[in-house]
C-alpha cells in the first residue's frame, strides 16, 4: 500500500465520522429527568419544592411558528409561605422551557 492511498483513505475516514457524529448529536433528545432537573433548580432558587411530576413520553408541540417535540410536567412549590401549582412545557431537545403557567 503507498502513502496516497492511505492519507485518502484516513481523510475520507475521518470526513465521514465528523458528519456521522454530527447527524447524531443533532438528532438525540434530552431525557425527561434532566429537563425536570433543570425546571427544579430555576425554581428552588425563588422557594422550597413540595413536588414535581413529568411526562416520560415526547409529544407535538405547535404554537406558530415554533414546531417541536416537548415534555409537559409540573412543579408545586412554596414562595413566601404560600403553596403555589405551575405547568411547564420544555423543548426535548435543548431542555428550554417554551411555557410556565399557573394551575388554577
Amino acid at each position: 500500500m503507498n502513502w496516497k492511498t492511505f492519507v485518502s483513505g484516513a481523510v475520507i475516514g475521518a470526513a465521514a465520522g465528523y458528519y456521522v457524529n454530527k447527524t447524531v448529536k443533532k438528532s438525540a433528545y434530552i431525557s425527561a429527568e434532566a429537563v425536570l432537573g433543570g425546571v427544579k433548580k430555576a425554581f428552588k432558587e425563588e422557594g422550597s419544592i413540595d413536588g414535581s411530576w413529568i411526562q416520560m413520553t415526547m409529544e407535538e408541540y405547535e404554537k406558530t411558528p415554533i414546531k417541536a417535540k416537548v415534555y409537559r410536567g409540573g412543579i408545586t412549590w412554596r414562595k413566601d409561605g404560600e403553596r403555589l401549582q405551575y405547568e411547564f412545557i420544555a423543548d426535548a431537545r435543548t431542555g428550554t422551557v417554551i411555557d410556565v403557567y399557573p394551575v388554577s
